[in-house]
């Protein structure tokens, strides 16, 4: 059970980034993918992280500081957002400053909506996550909303469309459903090197 946790940090630059070496979990996806309420899932909270169904809600790189152990990190959303291109354009080398940048990231997780076939702009996001070695698993958001007798292909689809070997988990932020086994993956990925 998680008892401490709190929004440390809303980072509209990089050196506003933390500069501490508690290790670092990314969640990244397309705009309403579901970060947000993953990360409230997981910190077993129902609003600390906002939530929004207007995509584009997170606007700045936010650090949520969880037992002062880790910092699950939200990124804002790519593809589609009400905001300028102006502004877009803003997000995205915010984002990319994070990722290149040197941070204490030991884990990306790269959310899809389960639902459906993951977007050009998920495929480009993934590739370049691969590209530059980044430790990544592919969370499925959403799972609550299809059968549960048809996630093994909602799963099938997903790693067909980006060419995959990595994890694919399917999560429900509403049911908690791989709560626990995320948490696994987590600490193992946070563990001394």
């Amino acid at each position: 059970m998680i008892n401490n946790v709190k929004l440390e940090m809303s980072a509209g630059n990089k050196n506003q980034f933390p500069s501490n070496n508690l290790p670092q979990i990314a969640f990244v996806g397309k705009s309403n993918v579901g970060k947000s309420s993953l990360i409230n899932s997981m910190i077993y909270r129902k609003s600390l992280a906002h939530t929004s169904n207007s995509p584009g809600k997170t606007r700045t790189i936010n650090f949520y500081n969880v037992e002062n152990e880790l910092y699950f990190v939200d990124l804002p959303g790519y593809g589609y957002a009400r905001a300028s291109k102006t502004q877009i354009q803003k997000w995205s080398r915010l984002i990319e400053s994070y990722l290149s940048g040197k941070n204490n990231l030991r884990l990306i997780l790269l959310l899809i909506d389960i639902r459906h076939v993951p977007s050009e702009n998920d495929k480009m996001m993934y590739d370049w996550l691969i590209f530059h070695n980044f430790n990544t698993i592919i969370v499925a958001t959403k799972a609550d909303k299809i059968k549960s007798s048809a996630i093994e292909l909602h799963i099938e689809n997903i790693k067909n469309k980006l060419c995959s070997d990595k994890i694919i988990l399917p999560f429900s932020s509403k049911t908690n459903f791989n709560r626990d086994e995320l948490w696994k993956i987590i600490k193992n990925s946070i563990l001394p090197i």
